[in-house]
């Protein structure tokens, strides 16, 4: 086989290691390394000699590695076998990455369980190319960007796991407002990424979340829409008001099923309310509660009352209950209070 005269890359933008194709060289041959680019001599297995951006003219003081190795003699142009790869230094920036199938996450803010997704992109370039060449290219004549895309896809993915589900146990974040906190997500994300692929000589240049999302059709994000809707209204009436909200429906429809104040109390209806809406929600209680249907039948003597007291819906309670109540400053002129025959609930 012909002696080669000149060697250099002859691959294309998307292939980051090639490999010349001939072994046949000698001193005299020229050897042409292009920006961006490292040539390797590889003499049995072995990484010699390394050769940055420009063209040379091979000789013994040049390659001295390969030299010693090969017995290579001083001067001519003597022949000899080796292997030339160039590796490429660009960086790779349009790399997608999508979880395969939705990570099982506790939002931490409302928690329930739901299947998450997450999409993105990231950056790459070849930042130790000998370690690469060493570490990942073995036997394979020529290594392109898809090639280093899926060898690490899994350390993304794993990294996207691991990392989504610290961060939202650490800042709490729930998965329904992650979409505010995606450059601090993939901050979290990038640091472990970036430790896993140094040790094959790799650089992560950027990694960015395009989304994080619920699945719409999954059942466990319909259920945290509520939860979130749920809350919302809480929030926005306040805990107390939102409380005694809720009781009073439940009081109007106990009314309504029962038709009077002696059936709420057979029917059992637990009023649970929050503590503490004190006097002030006492007087503003009727703008909030919803008027009770009138009893079809005149009330007992004597008369049984309902009370409003620290926002919980109290009694029936007789005269004698309502004078110590009095006395007490628990009932006062603003009070509500409701009986049957009363067509809502009154100061």
């Amino acid at each position: 086989m012909a002696l080669i005269d000149i060697v250099q890359f002859q691959g294309n933008d998307r292939e980051f290691v090639w490999k010349f194709p001939s072994e046949n060289l000698r001193l005299g041959t020229q050897l042409v390394v292009k920006p961006a680019q490292v040539a390797f001599f590889v003499h049995r297995g072995k990484i010699c000699d390394e050769v940055r951006e420009g063209t040379i003219t091979l000789s013994t003081g040049n390659i001295p590695l390969l030299t010693s190795l090969t017995s290579l003699p001083f001067g001519g142009d003597s022949p000899f076998q080796a292997e030339v790869w160039f590796v490429n230094l660009i960086s790779k920036l349009d790399n997608k990455w999508g979880t395969i199938r939705p990570i099982q996450l506790e939002d931490p803010k409302y928690g329930l369980v739901v299947a998450v997704r997450a999409f993105g992109q990231f950056g790459f370039r070849i930042s130790n190319p000998r370690k690469f060449l060493e570490a990942i290219t073995g036997t394979a004549k020529v290594f392109t960007a898809e090639q280093i895309v899926e060898y690490f896809k899994g350390v993304v993915l794993q990294a996207v796991n691991v990392s989504l589900g610290r961060a939202f146990v650490k800042e709490k974040i729930s998965v329904l407002e992650a979409a505010v906190h995606l450059d601090a997500l993939a901050k979290h994300c990038a640091e472990a990424i970036q430790a896993e692929l140094a040790r094959f000589g790799v650089e992560l240049v950027n990694f960015f979340f395009h989304s994080i999302n619920i699945p719409d059709e999954d059942a466990s994000y319909q259920r945290l829409k509520v939860i979130k809707e749920k809350a919302a209204e809480l929030n926005v009436l306040g805990r107390d008001i939102y409380q005694f909200d809720r009781s009073m429906e439940v009081l109007k429809t106990a009314a309504a099923n029962e038709g009077g104040g002696a059936g709420l109390m057979q029917a059992g209806v637990g009023l649970a309310v929050g503590a503490g809406i004190g006097q002030q929600m006492a007087q503003q209680a009727g703008q909030f509660v919803t008027k009770l249907p009138e009893a079809g039948t005149p009330p007992p003597v004597p008369a049984q009352f309902h009370v409003a007291v620290n926002g919980q819906a109290n009694g029936p309670f007789g005269e004698a209950a309502l004078k110590q109540m009095v006395a007490a400053g628990t009932l006062t002129a603003t009070t509500m209070v409701w009986r049957a025959g009363l067509a809502g609930w009154q100061a």
